[in-house]
C-alpha cells in the first residue's frame, strides 16, 4: 500500500508540474482482428497501414517516462512483433506497468510473449471471455473462441509468479443474459484463482466505427446507452452480484472497480452522472491509432495529428489539439472504463470518492450513503 500511495503522490505532483504532458498511453497497435464480435466493428474496418516497428520506436523515443502503457487492438497478438514492441516500450517509455488486452485465441504466441518480454517490466494481461462454451463462441464469432481462451488461461495461470505478471478475465456483458453468463464464468475461474472483471457494453464506440472520424460522445451528463436490453430489476441483481465479488481484487483494483460500478449504476438506475471526473483525454491520457493518428478519445475520433508524419512536440503544440482539448473540457462525460479510470486517477477523484462514499458498516457499497453532490473543481 505504501508503494501504491507513493506512486499516486508522484502522479499528482507530475500533473501539477506538467498538466498537458502524456503520462498514460493507449496504443492500438492494429485494428486487425481474428474475432468477429457482435459488439465491435474493429474487424470490419478497412485494412490499416499500421506503423512499422522502426516507426513505433521513433514515436516511443519522443515520449517522457510513462506511468502506464496499454497495448490493445483489434487483437494485438495478430502482430507477430508484439514482443519487440514491448522491448521498445521498456527501452524508451519505461512504464511502471504494461497492460495488454487480448481475446486469448493465439495461445502459443501469447505464452511466448509472456516468456520473452522484459521481465523487469510488470505485465497485466487481460483475456476477454464473455460466457462459457458455445455462448462465448457465438458472441465472438469464432467456433474455437472459448476453447482457445481457456487454453491460454490454463497455461499461464500456474506461471504467474514465475513470469512476473498478473492475469485476469474481462467479461463484456451485452444484455440481461450476461448476468447468468457472469455466474457460470465465475464458477469456472474461481478454482484457477483468476480475478473476473465485468463491464457493460455501451451502444457504440467511435474508436471501432467504420467511419474514419466520428463523434459519439454523450450529449448530457449521466447519459449512458447500453448495447442490449436490461430491466431495472436485471441491473440491480447484476450490480449486487458484482459488488459482492469485489473482495477478489487487490486493494487498489477494488477501489477502481467500485468507482466504475458506482458510476454506471448511478447512470442506469439513479439518473445521476456521478462520479464524473474531469476528463484527461489529450492531456495525461493520449491515444495512438495503428497508423500513428492521435484521436481525441474513445468516443470522438477527430484527429489532432499523426505521429508518423509529425513529431510529438508538433502534435502537442498544434491548433487542432488546442481545439479538441477545449471540446474535451466541455464534454459532459462518458462512462467507458478505459477513459474514466485514467481521469479518476490523474484528477485525484478516485481517492476523493473513496473517502466521500465510504458506506456505513453493512451498507451497500454501490449505493451512495448520501445524495450525490457536485464534484469539487480540480486544478491543473
Amino acid at each position: 500500500m505504501i508503494r501504491a500511495l507513493s506512486f499516486l503522490g508522484a502522479v499528482r505532483r507530475s500533473r501539477h508540474r506538467h498538466p498537458n504532458r502524456p503520462r498514460f498511453v493507449t496504443h492500438t497497435v492494429t485494428f486487425s482482428c481474428n474475432a468477429r464480435c457482435t459488439m465491435c466493428d474493429s474487424w470490419r474496418k478497412p485494412g490499416a497501414d499500421d506503423l512499422t516497428l522502426a516507426e513505433i520506436e521513433r514515436v516511443y523515443a519522443q515520449f517522457p517516462r510513462l506511468d502506464g502503457l496499454r497495448l490493445t487492438g483489434g487483437e494485438p497478438f495478430v502482430r507477430k512483433d508484439l514482443t519487440d514492441i514491448a522491448w521498445l516500450a521498456r527501452r524508451h517509455l519505461r512504464p511502471y506497468v504494461l497492460h495488454v488486452t487480448s481475446n486469448g485465441f493465439l495461445t502459443s504466441r501469447i505464452v511466448r510473449f509472456c516468456e520473452e518480454r522484459p521481465r523487469d517490466l510488470p505485465l497485466s494481461l487481460l483475456v476477454s471471455i464473455d460466457a462459457v462454451g458455445e455462448a462465448h463462441d457465438r458472441i465472438r464469432g469464432n467456433a474455437h473462441a472459448y476453447a482457445s481462451a481457456r487454453r491460454t488461461l490454463d497455461e499461464l495461470a500456474p506461471r504467474r509468479r514465475e513470469l512476473r505478471m498478473s492475469l485476469a478475465v474481462n467479461q463484456t456483458i451485452l444484455d440481461a443474459e450476461g448476468h447468468e453468463h457472469y455466474r457460470r464464468l465465475r464458477d469456472v475461474l474461481r478454482p484457477l484463482g483468476i480475478p473476473h472483471r465485468a463491464v457493460l457494453a455501451y451502444e457504440a464506440s467511435a474508436t471501432y466505427d467504420i467511419a474514419a472520424e466520428r463523434e459519439l460522445a454523450p450529449h448530457r451528463e449521466g447519459e449512458y446507452s447500453t448495447f442490449g436490453s436490461f430491466t431495472a430489476e436485471d441491473l440491480r441483481a447484476l450490480f449486487d452480484d458484482l459488488d459482492a465479488d469485489l473482495h477478489q481484487f487487490p486493494f487498489w483494483q477494488r477501489l477502481a472497480r467500485r468507482y466504475y460500478l458506482r458510476g454506471i449504476r448511478n447512470r442506469l438506475l439513479g439518473c445521476r452522472g456521478h462520479p464524473n471526473p474531469r476528463c484527461v483525454a489529450l492531456n495525461a491520457h493520449l491515444r495512438i491509432f495503428p497508423d500513428g493518428d492521435v484521436p481525441s478519445c474513445q468516443f470522438n475520433t477527430t484527429r489532432v495529428g499523426n505521429l508518423r508524419r509529425q513529431s510529438l512536440a508538433e502534435v502537442l503544440a498544434s491548433e487542432r489539439i488546442r481545439t479538441q482539448r477545449a471540446w474535451v473540457a466541455t464534454c459532459p462525460g462518458c462512462w467507458a472504463e478505459c477513459e474514466i479510470l485514467p481521469s479518476a486517477i490523474y484528477t485525484g477523484d478516485l481517492i476523493r470518492a473513496a473517502f466521500r462514499d465510504t458506506p456505513p458498516r453493512g451498507g451497500n457499497r454501490l449505493t451512495p450513503p448520501r445524495p450525490a453532490r457536485p464534484l469539487e473543481p480540480t486544478g491543473g
